[in-house]
């Protein structure tokens, strides 16, 4: 999936979030997207999810105006096409691993233990499907984040800061299986990070800033 940016901008009232960004992603690409705290990089993910809205500019998906599509519609492209990996994990505490793991595949009607089985397999937590969360770790957690980003097939993978509340070394491996998992998927992953060992992973790294994205 191609995903393309056109000199997007966002208010809040008067007070800019950003303006006048302009970016592509292309069909299997990592790019990370970097900047100080509070220039809207959480919100420009967001907007690629068509979670939040916008004030100027265009967001194309392979050529698919998601901005146009009415909310119904943007719900259905999302649950099909998009993965979000959230930093506080944002599993739901009265299911158990499998079950959140599963949620995606509910959504679309698409039911299938095998699937959710062999991507709790291929992130490291086989057997861990009849667990709660408040059993696991937080770097297992994140990893199940990963899981039912993922157990769709998505095209698009988007990550924010998902390494953010783990340390150094359960987050290294965190990455090296979303890396992994998204290649395999031949997903495209837009990462939101602080971390610079993060960003060194990408393909490419774009600053953002209340004036716009740059290399």
């Amino acid at each position: 999936m191609t995903l393309r940016i056109s000199d997007l901008g966002k208010h809040y009232g008067d007070v800019p979030v950003f303006e006048h960004v302009t970016l592509e992603v292309a069909d299997g690409e990592f790019v990370a997207i970097v900047g100080e705290s509070g220039v809207g990089k959480s919100t420009l993910l967001n907007c690629m999810a068509v979670l939040d809205s916008w004030d100027a500019g265009t967001v194309l998906h392979d050529g698919t105006d998601i901005g146009r599509l009415d909310a119904e519609a943007r719900a259905l492209w999302r649950r099909k096409n998009v993965g979000f990996v959230f930093q506080a994990f944002h599993v739901l505490p009265h299911l158990d691993v499998a079950q959140n793991v599963a949620l995606p595949l509910m959504l679309l009607g698409q039911r299938d233990d095998g699937r959710v089985a062999r991507m709790l397999d291929a992130v490291g937590l086989g057997g861990l499907g009849p667990r709660l969360p408040q059993q696991l770790s937080g770097g297992q957690l994140q990893r199940v984040a990963i899981a039912r980003a993922l157990v769709h097939a998505p095209a698009l993978l988007l990550a924010d800061e998902p390494t953010g509340n783990l340390d150094p070394a359960t987050a290294a491996r965190v990455m090296d299986v979303l890396l992994a998992q998204t290649r395999a998927h031949g997903a495209s992953l837009v990462l939101v990070t602080h971390s610079e060992a993060a960003a060194a992973r990408a393909d490419r790294v774009l600053h953002l800033s209340a004036e716009g994205i740059r290399v």
